[in-house]
């Protein structure tokens, strides 16, 4: 089984609470006030595929910018 180290918040933990909150949040939105809210986590999963497909994060590269969140991967010996 695989365990995530939990030792400090790095970037791919960050993006996972922040996408985990956004899908919660639309749900709940969706049931309570309108379903148009469903469109929140419906982005959010696209996002996940896109990221899963292609690499590309547009929250990994804002976080980094803006709050210099270094992910737990090590950029220069992972890719290639």
């Amino acid at each position: 089984m695989y365990r995530a180290p939990i030792h400090k918040w790095y970037l791919e933990r960050i993006i996972w609470l922040i996408a985990g909150i956004v899908v919660l949040f639309g749900t709940f939105l969706g049931i309570v006030v309108h379903p148009y809210w469903f469109v929140l986590p419906m982005l959010a999963g696209l996002n996940m595929v896109v990221f899963a497909l292609t690499g590309f994060c547009p929250m990994a590269v804002m976080l980094n910018k803006f709050f210099h969140i270094e992910p737990l991967v090590d950029r220069e010996n992972y890719c290639r």
